[in-house]
């Protein structure tokens, strides 16, 4: 029921995205962001279990404010119509690292993993690292339970040519073009109405752990 309301909601905020409507509605929408938070918490409880990274962070470093920052968007609409949580070691949403995203949204909702848009010294280790531990690479994410869910791998403004100091005829070279090392899986409205949603998300969460952990070993030895 937290999510279907919360759908519902952000449903009638697309079609009314203006302050007045949702100062009209503020009294809602604090209710489902406070039982969203409550949502957040139990996924992080479940992850937990399998990743300790996890085990000091709270639902509230985890979740995205819904205002907008227009200041530099030709789009002016003040709300988001969706509701994201980046549950990460070391911060939540504010983290540098890999970690679980859970996105919700009217007919786009859908879970990923890993790491978007690192900075670009991370992603040149990263980079790195994927070219010289390429066989670990494969063997994580060919894993038929990783690529039979997590079938989405973001490739949203990857380089035109593979980067300096690699060789362009390397069998991986299309992942070494990635400015992101995130995969996703969409969704379905079954999935969504599970009666035990937070356990069921975080053992597809489980799948990507060593994805995950792939990526923040190269990150903790470029901090140390």
């Amino acid at each position: 029921m937290i999510i279907q309301e919360a759908l519902q909601f952000l449903f009638e905020l697309k079609k009314n995205n203006s302050r007045e409507w949702f100062t009209e509605n503020k009294a809602r929408y604090d209710l489902i962001k406070k039982n969203h938070e409550l949502l957040i918490g139990k996924i992080i409880a479940e992850i937990v279990t399998f990743d300790e990274g996890l085990k000091y962070l709270t639902a509230k470093e985890c979740l995205f404010r819904i205002y907008r920052d227009t200041r530099f968007s030709p789009d002016k609409t003040p709300y988001k119509t969706h509701i994201g949580a980046y549950m990460a070691p070391d911060g939540g949403r504010k983290s540098p690292k890999a970690g679980y995203y859970f996105h919700l949204e009217p007919g786009n909702s859908f879970v990923s993993i890993g790491i978007w848009q690192p900075e670009p010294l991370v992603l040149k280790e990263l980079r790195q690292s994927v070219h010289d531990n390429i066989d670990e690479y494969k063997e994580i994410t060919e894993n038929p339970a990783f690529s039979s869910y997590y079938n989405i791998l973001f490739d949203d403004g990857k380089l035109k040519t593979v980067p300096r100091g690699f060789d362009k005829d390397l069998p991986h070279a299309e992942l070494l073009k990635l400015k992101h090392y995130s995969y996703a899986h969409l969704l379905t409205d079954g999935e969504l109405k599970e009666k035990d949603f937070p356990a069921y998300i975080a053992d597809k969460f489980k799948i990507a752990y060593p994805f995950n952990n792939f990526i923040n070993y190269t990150i903790d030895e470029l901090i140390k």
